[in-house]
């Protein structure tokens, strides 16, 4: 079992319109960094779930090589990347998205049956 993240982590990534996630496709390889939606929800799990589906290149390379970075707000947060792909944690994920992003114009791309299962959950590390 995972430890939970601290409480001012998961206020900040509850309050925070976006954020960049650092992957690379292997440790030795070249970073990437890219703006992304996290979604933290009722049992404070944090979520990530692909736009682009699986042929998003922070997804491809958070499933190579599961040990990602947050950049929020000048913080930097280690992170480990797990498939979220069981029906509680997914809906958990829309949930999640649902309330934080109400009224933006790519939330019901996010929400495409197509892309659930890019749901991601993270782990702090």
């Amino acid at each position: 079992m995972s430890t939970p993240f601290d409480g001012s982590v998961l206020d900040l990534l509850r309050d925070i319109e976006e954020v960049d996630i650092e992957t690379r496709l292997a440790e030795d390889a070249p970073s990437h960094r890219i703006i992304i939606w996290v979604m933290v929800d009722d049992a404070d799990r944090v979520f990530l779930r692909s736009f682009r589906g699986p042929t998003a290149r922070w997804y491809r390379e958070a499933v190579a090589n599961p040990d990602c970075v947050l950049h929020a707000n000048g913080q930097v947060i280690p992170v480990r990347a797990v498939a979220a792909n069981d029906d509680d944690q997914v809906e958990a994920c829309s949930r999640a998205l649902v309330s934080k992003y109400t009224g933006q114009p790519s939330l019901q791309a996010m929400l495409r049956p197509e892309i659930l299962s890019t749901t991601m959950r993270l782990e702090p590390r």
